[in-house]
């Protein structure tokens, strides 16, 4: 992992909520290197409860002290069906 950093953001009802933003070395199969999740408590990382995302990103911009995520190209998937129609 490059970077962990939190952010806090004032909800509609006047109480901020904790967010973590992730930024991995790696990229994933869309080339994403950044996740957004809520902020756990240390008993909840400790218990490895699931985390909340928010969403999957990428870096655009760099000062080069992080590396722009690339996009890994992935196989097609051909169909069987070759009249067009939909299965469903």
């Amino acid at each position: 992992m490059s970077a962990l950093g939190t952010i806090s953001i004032k909800t509609n009802d006047g109480v901020y909520k904790n967010y973590t933003i992730s930024i991995n070395d790696n990229t994933n199969e869309y080339g994403q290197n950044v996740v957004m999740y809520e902020e756990q408590t240390k008993e909840q990382r400790e218990a490895k409860a699931k985390r909340v995302y928010i969403g999957n990103g990428k870096i655009f911009w760099t000062d080069g002290k992080i590396t722009a995520a690339e996009r890994v190209e992935r196989e097609t998937v051909s169909s069987n069906n070759s009249d067009g129609d939909l299965p469903f």
